[in-house]
């Protein structure tokens, strides 16, 4: 907690008494400076307790005035007269002065050596320094453990929350890899468009450019000396020196990442492939092991289903890389569909993904279950699956959107809604379009002129219409079990064209 001129004053042992300038009492002490010129401006930086026995203060109203202008324009926090030596009393020229100038003023008893005021400060310099570094080293434990959890997203997404600052890392080939923080989006724009700043940055460790009214430091990331990439940050203030510790570490952290042998890599994936099929198994896997992976065991999870995808092993490849800009998970193929477990707490970055993967996988279908826990992972693999089955005329749908038909319908085969669909193949190609007029009639509770008004046609045409789907289908319209086998029966008719079409 930095030292003020208010701290001083209740420090016990000096002595000291605020008469004037208190409006300035809260300024932080850089420093204390005993000085007896009449113009010590030339020896002072700013932020200075400077302390006096009054020799050269003026002799003055106009005089001390100008004295204590000197001081306040230099920037110093405050002015400490000894009233022991030379004077008795703190002028009142001094006060007033001080008072105009909301510059401090601190009385010190005769009993009070100028010695005491020094070391007390500089105790209280020495401790805001001890703190700085054990929140630096505090935040390196974190930006640590963030990167055995999550991997380069993970270090990435602690950094940003740590300063706050959007942070970006990109690879030599200008390819995000990860991306957290305010104004993330801009900052990757920026080093990835055609005036990108890490072009012309060979050799440079580290660079630093305005965007607007913030600020972008972009360092190099090497190992090996070799270039692997980037990591820019951007922030609203210039970086304290504790900010830029913090960046290096980020730096080294992910430059190790970046390196890590392929074996390594390979052996890490074949690891979290069986971690995945063992949990999908209803198994038990280790907690230390869930949490290398970046998952709390009592968490919960989402599935992610990808069908269509072509051969398993490329779009296990093409998915596991594009999931690592998304944070922790696990996968694992599924016969031919993909399998990806999420902590819930990323399920708007899943969505995002599922378009990229669309770009790359053609044919690709998407299902996202709701929340679950690890040891339910198996009804969130269905959920997924009736998701990704039920998704019309899109890549991407999500079992929480589907609805009650959805989910009655959504898992059922082809086959299977021909068969429930089947229902209506007495009204097909028949004078009229019957199964759009049977639709509206149960969509309006079986009220003919209410369906008659929305298909715009007279009550009477309408009548004889029902007649006609009753004697076709040989069911009573009335009946509330046989309108419910209807009405599932149109559903998966309309589910069954809308996949055709999807699939034409």
């Amino acid at each position: 907690m930095a030292l003020t001129p208010r701290d001083l004053v209740r420090a016990k042992g000096l002595g000291l008494t605020l008469v004037a300038g208190a409006r300035g009492a809260d300024r932080q002490v850089s420093w204390a400076h005993a000085i007896e010129l009449a113009d010590p401006t030339p020896y002072l930086s700013g932020g200075e307790l400077v302390m006096t026995t009054g020799i050269n203060i003026g002799q003055d109203d106009a005089a001390q005035f100008d004295y204590v202008a000197r001081l306040s324009s230099a920037g110093i926090t405050a002015l400490a007269v000894d009233t022991g030596t030379t004077l008795t009393d703190i002028p009142a020229g001094i006060i007033t002065a001080a008072d105009q100038l909301d510059l401090p003023v601190l009385q010190v008893p005769a009993s009070t050596p100028f010695i005491a005021i020094t070391r007390v400060v500089i105790d209280a310099l020495k401790g805001d320094e001890l703190r700085s570094v054990q929140e630096v080293v505090d935040q390196q434990e974190v930006l640590a453990r963030a990167t055995l959890g999550g991997g380069i997203p993970g270090v990435v997404a602690a950094l940003a929350d740590g300063l706050p600052a959007g942070v970006v890392v990109v690879g030599v080939d200008g390819r995000v890899l990860a991306a957290a923080g305010a104004e993330h989006e801009r900052v990757a724009a920026l080093l990835t468009g055609p005036a990108a700043p890490i072009g012309d940055s060979r050799g440079h460790a580290a660079r630093v450019f305005a965007d607007g009214d913030a600020f972008v430091v972009v360092q190099s990331l090497r190992a090996a000396q070799a270039l692997r990439g980037y990591l820019a940050v951007r922030t609203t203030a210039p970086l304290s020196i504790a900010d830029r510790l913090l960046v290096a570490h980020t730096v080294s952290l992910v430059s190790i990442a970046i390196e890590k042998p392929a074996r390594v890599v390979d052996a890490e994936q074949r690891l979290r492939s069986a971690v995945t099929r063992t949990v999908l198994a209803g198994g038990d896997v280790d907690d230390g092991v869930l949490r290398y992976f970046g998952f709390e065991p009592a968490s919960d999870v989402v599935v992610l289903l990808l069908t269509g995808v072509g051969p398993v092993l490329a779009a296990e490849r093409d998915a596991g890389r594009l999931l690592a800009g998304v944070g922790p998970y696990l996968l694992a193929s599924d016969d031919q569909d993909i399998v990806v477990i999420v902590p819930a707490a990323h399920k708007r970055r899943v969505r995002g993904l599922c378009g990229q993967l669309a770009e790359q996988l053609d044919g690709l279908g998407a299902g996202l279950s709701g929340p679950s826990r690890l040891a339910d992972v198996k009804v969130a693999v269905a959920q997924a699956r009736i998701a990704a089955t039920a998704r019309v005329g899109s890549t991407f749908a999500e079992f929480a959107e589907l609805g009650a038909y959805g989910v009655l319908l959504g898992g059922k085969t082809p086959a299977e809604l021909g068969v429930l669909a089947g229902l209506l193949a007495p009204l097909i190609g028949q004078r009229g379009d019957l199964v759009e007029a049977l639709t509206v009639f149960l969509e309006r509770n079986g009220q003919v002129e209410a369906a008659a008004a929305a298909l715009g046609i007279h009550r009477h045409t309408m009548r004889n219409r029902i007649q006609r789907i009753g004697q076709l289908l040989g069911d009573d319209l009335t009946s509330a079990d046989t309108r419910a086998q209807l009405w599932i029966a149109i559903k998966a008719h309309r589910l069954l064209a809308a996949r055709d079409v999807g699939q034409a």
